[in-house]
């Protein structure tokens, strides 16, 4: 990894050059360059600590100005206990699964000696943005090598002394690996964030990963696809059949866990059984976590009715912007559904299509709620803080995504390859096949060796050639 102050055409470029020669490393070079990472960020963990120290010093002098708000500050802080540990562990993770390009994903017979394949590669050139989290810089290096794409990053300047340590500390450590220097880059250039956004010719996908505002503003300024998702309103729609312990333990895991995170249920929807029966206690839990309930009529009604007068007292009166808000916060709102109808289609409108979830025992409900909840990520009887890239075993994820194209949900390796169409033939030419010509086989067949990678040794050769650039 470099840390550049290059013009934003100079970085590009110079990845995508770079994105080639990565793109044919062997399995064992990208593992290698994993290894040496991990290692690497394992016995520089004082320093990044160190320089995490300075970051959140500045940051929360400027949380507490009013110029930076609390729940960007919580996602900065590195040296929460085990989160440093994860990332290392995020790192070999990624490493240790198969690797996910070249292989053959479908094949089809055209004639005699004309065989089509399927063939995945990697996407290319990624732009990642992102705000805070400086272990971002980590997971989604060891994403973009293991896939065989070039990253350029461009982090916020609250967490510039932990990016700079962390990229310099890469920087040596792929120094003595097969990866090009400049497949990794990190932007220290103030303000070029629009000129990036302007590098379509090179640049293949853009990552936001930040706040509303972050990602209004790439999606409006950009030629480049855009993965990710500018909200995290999220809900849990909660039937009176399911059991009060367990909706109790779902739902604080849900919220209270990690309030900041994008997969923090901001809604609890409640189905009119469930007002008198499971909410009180599932309410009582969340507010000795010291969460704000803000009710609508109905729920706020019956909990005033079951709950003691001092809980009662604490409640909130919801208006409607509540419903469409990402609270980040130890803040949920509450709203009364008459039917799994009127809570699918307040998810649907309300929600931001990023994760949601039903609590039920009744099977044909959940079925029924799965299918009809356009979100990337819909559960049934669990909390929606299941939405990671880890939990998914996807070892890490550069982030979430509420596209339709592509990729959806938490995005790991597989989200960050493409694929091409590979056609081995034998003199074969269009203008043999059609009326009164040869006639198409289209026969499907079985995938069986990659044909996407050297299989002899006359092409490994050719392959190490071109990697040497000569």
């Amino acid at each position: 990894m470099s840390l550049t102050n290059a013009t934003p055409l100079e970085i590009a470029q110079s990845a995508r050059v770079g994105s080639r020669k990565l793109a044919v490393l062997s399995t064992e070079e990208r593992n290698a360059a994993l290894t040496a990472i991990h290692d690497a960020l394992a016995n520089g963990k004082e320093k990044v600590l160190a320089a995490n120290a300075k970051d959140l010093e500045a940051a929360n002098q400027a949380a507490a100005g009013g110029t930076l708000s609390a729940s960007l500050v919580k996602r900065l802080d590195l040296g929460k206990p085990g989160k440093y540990e994860d990332m290392l562990q995020g790192i070999l993770d990624v490493r240790e699964l198969d690797d996910p390009i070249n292989k053959t994903t479908a094949k089809t017979l055209l004639d005699d000696n004309l065989t089509l394949s399927r063939i995945t590669c990697p996407i290319g050139v990624l732009l990642i943005i992102f705000e805070a989290r400086p272990e971002v810089i980590a997971n989604i290096s060891a994403l973009a090598l293991k896939s065989g794409n070039a990253a350029i990053l461009k982090g916020g300047r609250e967490s510039s002394n932990s990016f700079a340590a962390i990229a310099s500390i890469i920087s040596d450590a792929l120094s003595s690996t097969s990866v090009p220097p400049a497949c990794l880059q990190l932007v220290q250039t103030h303000d070029v964030i629009a000129d990036l956004l302007k590098q379509d010719t090179y640049i293949d996908l853009c990552i936001p990963r930040g706040g509303n505002k972050l990602v209004r503003y790439v999606k409006d300024s950009t030629a480049i696809p855009v993965l990710g998702h500018a909200d995290g309103i999220c809900s849990i729609y909660l039937r009176g059949d399911y059991p009060a312990d367990k909706a109790a333990k779902i739902i604080l895991d849900a919220k209270a866990s990690y309030p900041a995170g994008c997969n923090a249920a901001e809604q609890l929807l409640v189905d009119e059984s469930a007002l008198r029966t499971t909410l009180p206690a599932v309410a009582e839990a969340l507010l000795q976590k010291g969460v704000s309930l803000r009710c609508d009529p109905a729920s706020l009604a019956a909990l005033r009715e079951k709950l003691s007068p001092h809980s009662a007292t604490i409640l909130q009166e919801a208006g409607p912007e509540d419903f469409d808000t990402e609270f980040l916060d130890y803040i949920m709102a509450v709203k009364t559904v008459n039917t799994l109808d009127d809570a699918v289609s307040h998810i649907n409108t309300h929600g931001s299509h990023h994760t949601d979830a039903i609590l039920t025992l009744d099977e044909s409900t959940a079925r029924a709620f799965l299918a009809a909840v356009d979100s990337s990520s819909v559960y049934w009887n669990t909390s929606t803080r299941m939405a990671d890239g880890q939990r998914y075993g996807f070892g890490t994820e550069v982030g979430i995504s509420t596209n339709k194209i592509h990729s959806r949900g938490p995005v790991g390796l597989e989200g960050l390859c493409i694929y091409k169409w590979v056609l081995i033939g034998d003199a074969q030419v269009s203008a043999e096949y059609g009326a009164g010509g040869k006639q198409w086989k289209h026969q499907k067949l079985a995938v069986g060796d990659d044909e996407g990678v050297a299989r002899n040794e006359e092409e490994r050769e050719v392959l190490r050639r071109f990697r040497a650039g000569k």
